[in-house]
């Protein structure tokens, strides 16, 4: 049995009334709902209330879900919601981290500089590369923000990511692709790679 049976089985027996099979739920996805909604919202407290919000907002609207989408898709997709409506609420903009490791580094074509974390130089460049990463999230329109921290950060497919956004497979694919390109243009002089290279 897979993750998506064993959740279908859950919400079932949550639907006819097992309170406990609905904790089971919030139990395997509160961390990752809360590691998304750390995407949007910074204060860990915050984060923790939004996340509760989610569940009591999934928990009234599960009688209505269908099972169309894998649940966490379906969950995923109120967090994000309620996330959006609390910082409208609170006059705010949805503000974005990334943590950026030395792991990540080894992915880069050109990032021999990165390979050795123990010098004072690779660290530095580390947390500049984040900053960086960081403020070119911070000015991607909240479409393309969303899609490329949906997939690089919590890691879902395009086919979730384009059930969570409510939108067609391709435009997630644009807005992926128009993401990493404007993160790829603030890196460029950082990590000195030509116009026609993306890192």
């Amino acid at each position: 049995m897979d993750e998506r049976d064993l959740d279908r089985q859950l919400v079932e027996r949550a639907q006819r009334g097992d309170k406990h099979a609905f904790e089971l739920l919030v139990s395997k996805y509160q961390r990752k709902l809360a590691r998304l909604l750390g995407r949007f919202i910074r204060d860990p407290v915050e984060v923790e209330d939004v996340a509760q919000e989610a569940f009591i907002k999934a928990y009234r609207a599960l009688p209505s879900f269908r099972g169309d989408s894998a649940f966490y898709t379906w969950l995923y997709r109120i967090g994000i919601n309620t996330a959006k409506n609390y910082l409208v609420a609170m006059g705010r903009r949805a503000p974005t981290t990334t943590e950026f490791n030395s792991e990540d580094a080894e992915g880069f074509d050109e990032g021999e500089q990165l390979r050795d974390i123990n010098t004072p130089e690779s660290a530095m460049m580390s947390k500049e590369i984040a900053r960086t990463v960081d403020d070119a999230m911070e000015q991607l329109p909240g479409e393309l923000r969303n899609a490329i921290a949906l997939r690089e950060i919590e890691g879902l497919s395009y086919e979730d990511i384009a059930t969570i956004m409510n939108c067609p497979i391709g435009t997630v694919r644009s807005r992926i692709f128009r993401a990493r390109e404007a993160i790829a243009e603030q890196l460029r002089p950082l990590l000195g790679t030509p116009k026609d290279k993306r890192w």
